[in-house]
C-alpha cells in the first residue's frame, strides 16, 4: 500500500507529494520547497521514514513545482524528471522565479535527468505510476497515476473545484478541456491529488467542477 505526505510549499502554496510503500523506497513529485522550514521538513521526513528516494519527477516545469530540485539533488543525487515537452520551462527557471514569484534564485538549479514521453513509467518498490499527458496548463503537464491504488497526481491540469490557469507561454484553455476529456473517463472513485489545494475525487470534479461542462 502507497503511503502519501503532502508538503505545502513556497510563497505559491503548492503540492510536493512524498510517495512510498512496505520496501521503503519513495517518489518525490514536485519538489517545490523554496523555505529553510520546508526543505528541513521533507528531509527530516525521509530520514525518519528511512526512505530511500529513487525518482524525482515533475507534472510541468513552472518554478513553484521546482523550487526544491536542487535540495533533491544535493540530498539524494536525483535529477528531476519532466516532460519532454517543457523542456523550454525548465531552461528558464531562473526567470520564471522572477516573473512568477518575485524571487531571485540564488542558486543555480540542477540540469534535467530525464525528459519524458507518454510510454515512460514511474517504478518503486512494488508500484508503478503511469504517466498521462495533460497539456493545457503548459504544453508537457502531465498526469502521474497509480492504477493499482487509484491515486491519480494532477499536478495544475485538474484542482478541486477548477483547473489551472491557460494565459501563460504554451497555455491552451481548448488542449486543457481536451485533457480533463481524458480524465473524465477514469473512475469516479479515483483519488485526485492536486499541485495546489486539498484532495478530490473524479467523481466529484465531473459534479462540481464547471470545466468538465465544457
Amino acid at each position: 500500500m502507497i503511503k502519501v505526505e503532502r508538503f505545502v510549499c513556497n510563497m505559491i502554496r503548492e503540492n510536493t507529494y512524498v510517495l512510498s510503500d512496505e520496501s521503503n523506497e519513495c517518489v518525490i513529485i514536485d519538489c517545490g520547497a523554496y523555505y529553510a522550514e520546508e526543505q528541513r521538513a521533507i528531509t527530516e521526513y525521509i530520514s525518519r521514514e528511512r526512505l530511500q528516494p529513487m525518482h524525482l519527477i515533475a507534472t510541468h516545469g513552472h518554478i513553484d513545482h521546482n523550487f526544491g530540485n536542487k535540495l533533491i539533488a544535493d540530498n539524494y543525487q536525483l535529477q528531476v524528471e519532466v516532460h519532454h515537452s517543457d523542456e523550454q520551462l525548465m531552461q528558464h527557471l531562473d526567470e520564471q522565479a522572477i516573473s512568477i514569484a518575485g524571487v531571485t534564485l540564488d542558486f543555480k538549479e540542477p540540469p534535467v535527468g530525464k525528459y519524458l514521453t507518454g510510454s515512460d513509467e514511474i517504478q518503486f518498490g512494488s508500484h508503478k505510476l503511469e504517466l498521462i499527458e495533460t497539456p493545457g496548463h503548459t504544453k508537457g503537464s502531465v498526469c502521474f497515476y497509480c492504477k493499482s491504488e487509484n491515486l491519480l497526481f494532477t499536478g495544475d491540469t485538474l484542482f478541486q473545484g477548477s483547473v489551472g490557469r491557460t494565459d501563460m507561454p504554451g497555455g491552451s484553455m481548448f488542449m486543457l478541456i481536451q485533457s480533463l476529456r481524458t480524465l473524465s473517463q477514469m473512475p469516479d472513485e479515483t483519488v485526485v491529488l492536486p499541485g495546489h489545494g486539498e484532495r478530490s475525487t473524479i467523481g466529484d470534479e465531473l459534479k462540481q467542477n464547471p470545466y468538465f461542462d465544457r
